[in-house]
């Protein structure tokens, strides 16, 4: 079963994505009538990973193909980025920079998920998904799965851009989605960061759910993140702050350090299964990026062109993996 899994990470989305348009572009030399949608079993995000799920697994009119290229994919981010983490002088002053309120409105957010999705169901998704949410009532990581809910009838299915909303409502930065199902049912949902920044292991148990015969070596996972900023947070600072100056660095601990313990724990079991080379882990270091500014809101047109060469420069240091997992994506022709 061949998974790929995409972290959160805001507007750091644009590294994944560029990383999966070189890889899109390897494919269509094996064949051109491929895209991501159709070479993965299943597609697993996080917030802005959440995001670029529902566009690779959107169909075109037909039902039956993708609508959307990895390059389409990014440019809504590329295009439209500077939009969603726009803040109005007013805002700023009426939320003092987000400590009072979400730092943005999600209207224009709301607006390009329209525009990208329509009225698409979830079900009507061209492959089986994983997209994190966190139910901030009923106090329950929510997932969001086409299968699911192609079986359990069209009254429990949400739109495609809900889910999307749902899945990247960052605490502090957008207030949480209050989303309907079909079934006129409410859920109250925040950003599926704040308990699996990397979904990776969700989709590792949800592929086991599928088949329980399946073994550890029946998967091959590309697992792609949107940078570690690695922030060092000191003793002499830290020891200091209550809970105004904690909300910020806890955040980006928790988010980083799911995301690495996920990491160790896929390493892990793929070791112990002797199929070590079928998990492959993209991960840039953004301090070696000096240029780059990790915040996940910074959508200015030069941040958000060093977070595009940060995805080639991924897809270029991994060159020799992604040719590699090509081969298990589209075995080559004996």
């Amino acid at each position: 079963m061949k998974i790929l899994s995409i972290g959160g990470g805001g507007i750091r989305g644009i590294i994944p994505g560029q990383v999966l348009v070189a890889l899109e572009e390897k494919i269509q030399k094996r064949d051109p009538n491929k895209r991501i949608a159709d070479v993965f079993d299943m597609v697993a995000g996080t917030s802005t990973g959440g995001i670029l799920t529902c566009l690779y697994l959107c169909p075109d009119a037909t039902g039956k193909k993708p609508r959307f290229s990895a390059e389409d994919a990014v440019n809504l981010y590329l295009q439209n980025g500077d939009n969603i983490f726009d803040v109005s002088l007013f805002r700023a002053i009426t939320t003092v920079e987000g400590f009072a309120g979400p730092k943005y409105s999600a209207e224009a957010l709301e607006t390009i998920l329209k525009n990208y999705l329509g009225d698409l169901k979830l079900s009507q998704f061209l492959k089986p998904c994983l997209i994190t949410s966190y139910d901030i009532t009923r106090r329950e990581a929510k997932f969001f799965n086409q299968a699911d809910f192609a079986e359990e009838g069209a009254t429990r299915d949400f739109l495609a851009r809900d889910v999307a909303r749902a899945t990247s409502a960052a605490p502090t930065y957008f207030a949480p989605a209050n989303i309907q199902a079909l079934d006129l049912q409410v859920y109250p949902l925040v950003d599926g960061g704040v308990f699996a920044n990397n979904p990776t292991m969700c989709a590792c148990v949800e592929a086991f759910g599928y088949d329980p015969k399946l073994e550890v070596s029946d998967l091959q996972i590309l697992s792609l993140g949107t940078g570690d900023s690695e922030h060092a947070y000191h003793y002499a600072e830290a020891k200091k702050w209550g809970k105004l100056q904690w909300l910020e660095p806890i955040l980006d601990i928790l988010m980083s350090g799911v995301s690495e313990t996920v990491d160790y724990q896929m390493k892990t079991l793929f070791e112990s299964a002797k199929c070590s080379k079928q998990y492959l882990r993209i991960q840039p270091e953004l301090a070696k990026f000096p240029e780059v500014d990790p915040a996940m809101d910074n959508a200015s047109e030069k941040n958000m062109q060093a977070l595009e060469a940060v995805g080639d420069a991924m897809a270029t240091k991994f060159n020799a993996e992604l040719d590699a997992f090509v081969d298990y994506l589209l075995p080559p022709k004996k």
